[in-house]
């Protein structure tokens, strides 16, 4: 995973990495270049309304990408939005989800049932995405973090993994994600983009997730996945 950054950096990185100007930006995001500028340079906060239209760019341009599956998550990992690829992955490991059914990521990888079966170094990826889990809790102090860490805590198998002597050392520069399903196995790695800003409540600290394959299988497998489409959107209901 990537390092979290400031937001208007991360907006900058975000954009340059897609290849959109700020004018291009602004004509998808429908804002004025001006306020694209402003946003950069950190001049002005986004509206919890201006980071769902951003979200959404950069979503498109995503989507564009032949290779790339992305989600886009707040900050208890509640699906807020999907590509067409990653609902693909998820639903050939898990079989078919319910059109806008509440979907905790957290829930799905550390639960015994649900990606686990397939995710062959499940303890060595759980181990690293409770401890981050953990440092968000300790950093918001709310009770809907501290009952998340809790939550994720009981799951059978996760003591044990955090036990491990491999969970207190310092996590790699790219930690792979190695699945198995038939004859069909993916090995990839994913980055976390943090576009909120953690003193605004109100933005819950939006995050993109994106899937890179780590090899020419996963690769050959994306692109089959991460055809051109709509985005599929999941509402996280209370």
């Amino acid at each position: 995973m990537d390092n979290k950054s400031s937001f208007p950096a991360r907006l900058a990185s975000l954009r340059k990495w897609r290849g959109l100007s700020q004018l291009q930006l602004a004509a998808a995001a429908d804002c004025s270049q001006r306020h694209i500028s402003f946003l950069e340079l950190g001049r002005t906060q986004p509206s919890r309304e201006m980071m769902r239209r951003l979200s959404a760019a950069l979503g498109l341009s995503f989507r564009q990408s032949n290779e790339l599956l992305l989600v886009v998550v707040d900050r208890r990992w509640n699906l807020l939005q999907a590509n067409k690829g990653a609902v693909a992955m998820v639903e050939f490991l898990v079989g078919p989800l319910t059109p806008g059914a509440a979907i905790n990521l957290a829930d799905a990888l550390v639960a015994p049932d649900v990606l686990r079966p397939h995710l062959t170094n499940w303890q060595e990826v759980v181990a690293y995405f409770v401890r981050s889990v953990e440092a968000d809790a300790a950093a918001d102090a709310t009770k809907e973090s501290a009952a998340l860490r809790d939550r994720l805590l009981t799951y059978p198998g996760v003591q044990e993994s955090l036990a491990t002597p491999s969970a207190e050392t310092v996590a790699p520069p790219v930690l792979p994600m190695r699945f198995a399903k038939g004859q069909v196995s993916l090995e990839l790695f994913t980055t976390l983009t943090i576009l909120g800003m953690p003193q605004d409540a109100s933005l819950q600290e939006m995050r993109i997730e994106c899937f890179f394959p780590l090899n020419e299988e996963t690769r050959q497998v994306f692109r089959q996945w991460a055809t051109p489409g709509a985005v599929t959107v999941h509402k996280h209901t209370s």
